[in-house]
């Protein structure tokens, strides 16, 4: 009952005239997004995070998590009518998705697409609504300890699933939690790493981290690369799929929605981990293996489903715990912080209205973009032809304007072009700098809830190990840590990095 209450409250915010306004805003800049290569979830949500200030934080929130849901549905216009994936977990789209279109069926792929991303939205926001308030329970029984090895096991997560050489990964989550300590220690007043620079005395803006290294960077990548002209296939075809394509792809619907919530969960996990992912189990079920690249329906229909339910459920952590499972949800949590809200598990307590708006909100957002993606895909093909010169000056500008709008402050916007190069430089290096955002994200707090728990322990290390729910989370960190040192899974993971590059 309680349950009902809760959805009833979340649907009458949601179902407000400006909430419904920047849920379509939202899901509609997420899927222009998802269509236009260069761009993607992470960097519209950083360059969009200054300009949420004047929003109510429920309003801010729907449309950053619209962005974030909608550029999947985006993501697979491009792959399938282009072979170039709009968004990083629409990759394994291209390779059956474009073998579809080229033998006529883009319409059938196109749909297939869009109403497993449905469902799997669908299934997936039931799932948080479900499990929101028993992990919210749990999370207030946690101490300062438990906090510290959840934070740990989180970032240990994201070192583990980062692409390439774990040595890069390893360096990108310390440098990241270096950055985070820089300005005032808040036990001792003592200002660290400042070098008596005034600006810097409350440490590096959040914003100002994420935007240049992720929309600013992303500029620069893509203005390195020639403008190539890419054949988009103007004729779509019938939306319909046939009896024989629905039969087949709704079991790779269902695995790929259950797949998908799940590791939407685990730290670092996510769209792009559950859209590969589900692409590997179809492909092992399939009693045609064979027929994986060349056009089959179940090669679109899992990762479509496991992305979207992915992308979904890594809202769980973030609202009941406070942990951000992906650099997305780092940036989300950067906007609850904007709005003076502090992530965990008091916010469905002390913010009702917003836990439970943002959840409805979900359902909203999703059948907003089934009714939007299918009618609306000459408009995206149209897109498709638009110039990345013309793009990028309106984006830097966009980026400057949030950045001092924020807190009127010029030397905010002087910094964004050292993390721009410093993005950049990663890249070229190899070095993903996701993990950076969440060791910026964890430090403060890992450091505060480290030193709290050792004051309250007086200075026993050994209380992350006695107490039952934080050792059990240190041994699953330390497991994964070993199962990734594994000759054969280091081989894999260098060789699933140079096959993305």
């Amino acid at each position: 009952m309680d349950l009902l209450n809760h959805l009833a409250l979340g649907f009458q915010t949601a179902l407000s005239l400006h909430n419904l306004l920047y849920c379509f805003i939202g899901v509609l800049l997420g899927t222009a997004v998802g269509v236009l290569p260069g761009l993607g979830p992470l960097s519209t949500i950083a360059m969009l995070l200054p300009m949420t200030y004047a929003l109510s934080p429920v309003s801010a929130l729907i449309m950053l998590a619209g962005i974030y849901y909608g550029a999947q549905y985006g993501g697979s216009i491009t792959a399938i009518l282009v072979n170039m994936p709009g968004e990083s977990s629409s990759v394994v789209t291209c390779l059956d998705g474009y073998q579809m279109a080229r033998r006529g069926r883009a319409g059938a792929a196109l749909a297939i697409s869009a109403l497993g991303s449905f469902f799997a939205g669908s299934v997936a926001t039931v799932i948080i609504a479900g499990f929101a308030a028993p992990l919210t329970d749990l999370a207030t029984r946690f101490g300062s300890a438990e906090y510290v090895a959840l934070m740990v096991l989180g970032l240990v997560g994201a070192v583990v699933l980062a692409h390439g050489s774990l040595l890069k990964a390893l360096a990108m989550i310390v440098l990241g939690l270096l950055l985070g300590v820089v300005g005032t220690d808040v036990n001792s007043g003592t200002a660290r790493f400042s070098f008596d620079v005034p600006e810097l005395m409350d440490g590096f803006n959040f914003v100002v981290v994420a935007m240049g290294l992720f929309a600013f960077a992303e500029i620069i990548r893509n203005l390195e690369q020639a403008e190539a002209g890419q054949t988009v296939l103007q004729k779509v075809g019938s939306l319909w799929p046939t009896r024989a394509e629905l039969r087949e792809a709704f079991p790779a619907v269902l695995r790929g929605t259950c797949l998908g919530s799940l590791l939407g969960v685990l730290p670092g996990g996510g769209a792009v981990m559950s859209s590969f992912a589900s692409y590997s189990l179809e492909k092992k079920v399939s009693r045609h293996p064979e027929a994986f690249g060349k056009g089959a329906i179940c090669g679109v229909a899992g990762p479509e489903s496991a992305n979207n339910a992915g992308a979904q459920t890594s809202f769980i952590p973030m609202l009941t715990l406070g942990i951000p499972p992906n650099p997305v949800m780092a940036l989300m949590v950067g906007a609850m912080t904007i709005h003076s809200i502090q992530p965990g598990p008091q916010v469905m307590s002390a913010n009702p209205e917003l836990f439970w708006g943002l959840i409805a909100s979900m359902w909203v957002g999703n059948g907003m973009l089934l009714v939007l993606n299918l009618p609306l895909i000459g408009v995206w093909i149209r897109m498709l032809s638009l110039p990345y010169r013309l793009l990028y000056p309106a984006i830097l500008l966009c980026c400057v304007i949030g950045v001092y709008g924020m807190q009127n402050n010029v030397f905010d916007v002087m910094l964004i072009l050292p993390f721009a190069l410093l993005g950049y430089l990663f890249h070229r290096l190899g070095c993903e700098p996701a993990p950076l955002l969440l060791g910026f994200i964890l430090g403060p707090m890992l450091e505060e809830n480290l030193r709290r728990a050792l004051r309250l322990s007086r200075g026993d290390p050994t209380v992350f190990l006695t107490r039952p729910i934080s050792l059990v989370l240190l041994l699953i960190a330390a497991g994964l840590l070993l199962a990734v040192l594994l000759p054969k899974v280091r081989d894999r993971r260098e060789q699933v990095f140079v096959e993305d590059d």
